[in-house]
């Protein structure tokens, strides 16, 4: 007989904070670290207290038709959401690491309600006024991360888009920005655009 897949309590971290009083709970989570062009990106989301928006899933796990559906769903089913960059300069001056914390911490305060608790996606948690907590692999465990997860990511996903119609030559809409073989390839061909982040292509370009 073959094991129960264990089922996931997506509102387990948004219940237990509400167990200790908080009310306006923030679901946080960042797309776009590991790329080598384009900013990274972090969404807040802040859910009706016991909603799970249906189909929701940690965004690595829905396919990109299916995170574009489920954009404008999460966007008017939240009590307030929220979308921030930080910028390619900012991650070369403050590093990828530092330059996330900031994306999460400008989510957080860009909400047009404001929150008295976030939930952080992953092992660290940006420098917010409010109480906070990191979930790892949040995007997988909480209603609100995932939410954030699918925000951040289209967001983001839809800016590089823009990208690879002004310097088509990289084929950002195919990966997004992503270390492919085809994006390495091209870099090396034609070298970085402004869009690129200098630090990361150190070993791509040299000598």
């Amino acid at each position: 007989m073959k094991a129960e897949k264990a089922v996931i309590n997506w509102l387990e971290f948004e219940n237990e904070a509400r167990s200790r009083g908080y009310s306006a709970i923030c679901g946080v989570d960042e797309a776009g670290r590991g790329p080598l062009a384009g900013p990274v990106c972090a969404a807040a989301v802040i859910l009706p207290e016991g909603r799970i928006v249906e189909g929701v899933n940690d965004s690595k796990k829905l396919s990109e038709k299916k995170r574009e559906a489920l954009f404008d769903v999460i966007k008017s089913e939240a009590i307030a959401c929220s979308i921030a960059f930080a910028t390619v300069e900012e991650i070369e001056e403050l590093n990828i690491l530092n330059a996330t914390m900031l994306a999460m911490k400008r989510a957080v305060e860009g909400l047009s309600v404001k929150a008295d608790y976030a939930m952080i996606d992953g092992n660290r948690l940006p420098p917010l006024s409010i109480d906070s907590e990191y979930i790892i692999k949040g995007d997988a465990r909480s209603a609100s991360i995932a939410c954030a997860s699918i925000l951040a990511k289209v967001s983001r996903d839809r800016l590089l888009l823009r990208y690879a119609e002004e310097y088509p030559r990289y084929g950002f809409d195919k990966h997004k920005g992503y270390g492919t073989k085809a994006h390495i390839e091209a870099i090396r061909e034609y070298g970085a655009c402004p869009y690129h982040r200098p630090s990361f292509l150190k070993k791509i370009l040299a000598p």
